[in-house]
């Protein structure tokens, strides 16, 4: 024991070197200066060679990919649907790496597997299913609604698993939902074709009654209306879909319905905004995402059902080499999708364990209201449009009609601030995401100083948004 904690301590001396170096580069550089791919061979040196490297080369090396590499966790990260960083999870995630267990039998895992299911038992709790509930932890929110719709199929067509599809399987879900669902059909053999996307109304939100239009439309031809996803936060807007309507369709046409809250499906532990998914207890299943709203390291995404029978239905599998101790209940590989899976369960625990639901309420809450700072800023402001609404941690806007694609490119190639772009209905527009708790109001509206600054020092932007409004 003592050779092997010996072993590990100069590599535990580099990575705190390393830690040290990357928080320090944050504080002075927020934003890592952009790095063209054609130079990247001569920014970092990525080469392996048949000989081994000094420790304080390695050190060299990888503080050349620490500088090079996009910071998400800095106060100027707006990009994509996570930020941030909570040393909690951290902290569990770092444990997990050194503890090295495969979660999916108990005789490997232990007490961690302990660790999971009450994770999704509290979680389940928060959503409103019964006693019959469990779930899992898939590799993230693409793989959650691919098993999603796989435990629907196996409902729909008992015996496809082992004759295959017999009949044609229709599933829905709105225009603005996430692109997954076309590739989760095509690998599930249900067929791009048969998923039927519904209209969305002005706020991005799937129109019920189009639906409704869509399933009885599908009747009639013969076909069997068996899935519907609604979204709870697209990916643009982050509008929440109408599931207790929606769930009034699929009771009467006995499909199943999976609540896609990948983005903000956390809303589940605030008070204040669960209403937005209400009716979410009358769900098949539901996913989040705790390394989106909730800030854990990636990936870390929760699966629920409501009856728990459909896992080990579609998943189960019996293996005499891994389950050989205690009951299935412990044993988790046979209700996920697959064998050998890291443990991303121990990094959500102790930031839940450490913050208790109180804390991750206030996250949740946080959110939002820096939202409504941002929302509240550019609608006021006359330079700006705004094509978003409240509630909605999904600020869009543009500025002084100057082209979103060609500013957000231009504010990532100087450094400046990382943010995205995205369209809704033939419109293109900046998308600003307030995901990142430890964000500030001043922070947020350092964000828009930025941005005007950065425009009004910048005649090539300006040149092109005279073009725009001519």
């Amino acid at each position: 024991m003592t050779e092997q904690k010996n072993a590990l301590l100069p590599d535990l001396e580099l990575f705190k070197k390393l830690v040290d170096f990357l928080l320090a580069e944050e504080k002075e550089n927020q934003v890592a200066k952009r790095v063209d791919v054609d130079d990247l061979e001569d920014v970092v040196n990525v080469a392996i060679s048949d000989k081994p490297i000094l420790d304080n080369e390695l050190l060299s090396t990888l503080e050349d990919l620490i500088e090079a590499t996009p910071k998400t966790a800095t106060k100027l990260f707006f990009n994509q649907l996570f930020g941030g960083r909570q040393g909690k999870a951290v902290l569990g995630d770092l444990l997990a790496v050194l503890l090295n267990n495969s979660m999916y039998t108990y005789k490997v895992a232990g007490p961690q597997v302990a660790i999971e299911k009450e994770i999704i038992t509290q979680s389940c709790a928060k959503i409103g299913y019964g006693e019959d509930s469990d779930g899992t932890i898939p590799t993230g929110g693409s793989m959650s609604n691919y098993m999603a719709l796989i435990m629907a199929r196996d409902r729909a067509e008992p015996k496809i698993r082992t004759h295959g599809l017999t009949q044609t399987l229709v599933m829905y879900t709105s225009q603005e939902s996430h692109y997954s669902n076309a590739k989760n059909a095509s690998f599930s053999g249900i067929g791009r074709n048969q998923v039927h996307y519904i209209p969305t109304n002005d706020k991005g939100q799937m129109i019920t009654q189009k639906l409704r239009e869509a399933v009885e439309a599908d009747v009639k031809a013969g076909n069997k209306p068996f899935y519907v996803t609604a979204t709870a936060g697209t990916t643009v807007l982050g509008a929440f879909d109408p599931v207790n309507e929606i769930a009034d369709i699929c009771d009467e046409h006995d499909m199943w319905l999976h609540v896609d809250g990948a983005y903000c499906g956390a809303v589940i532990f605030s008070d204040t905004y669960k209403n937005l998914i209400k009716g979410m207890e009358r769900s098949d299943s539901f996913s989040y995402n705790a390394h989106k709203m909730l800030g854990t390291p990636l990936t870390c995404s929760l699966l629920l059902v409501k009856e728990k029978k459909y896992l080990a239905h579609s998943f189960g599998n019996e293996a005499e080499y891994l389950y050989q101790t205690d009951d299935d209940d412990f044993n988790l590989g046979k209700t996920s999708f697959q064998c050998g899976r890291r443990n991303d369960a121990l990094k959500f625990w102790t930031l839940w364990k450490s913050i208790g639901s109180n804390g991750l309420e206030e996250m949740v809450d946080k959110q939002f209201e820096l939202a409504s700072v941002a929302y509240k800023y550019v609608s006021k402001h006359p330079d700006y449009t705004v094509y978003s609404f409240e509630p909605s941690i999904s600020v869009c806007f543009n500025y002084k009609g100057i082209d979103a694609k060609a500013l957000c490119t231009a504010l990532y190639e100087e450094s400046e601030t990382v943010v995205g772009y995205g369209s809704f209905k033939n419109e293109t527009f900046v998308r600003f995401v307030t995901i990142n708790p430890n964000n500030s109001e001043e922070d947020i509206l350092n964000f828009f100083k930025i941005v005007e600054d950065f425009v009004a020092n910048s005649p090539e932007m300006l040149s092109q948004s005279n073009s725009i409004t001519a």
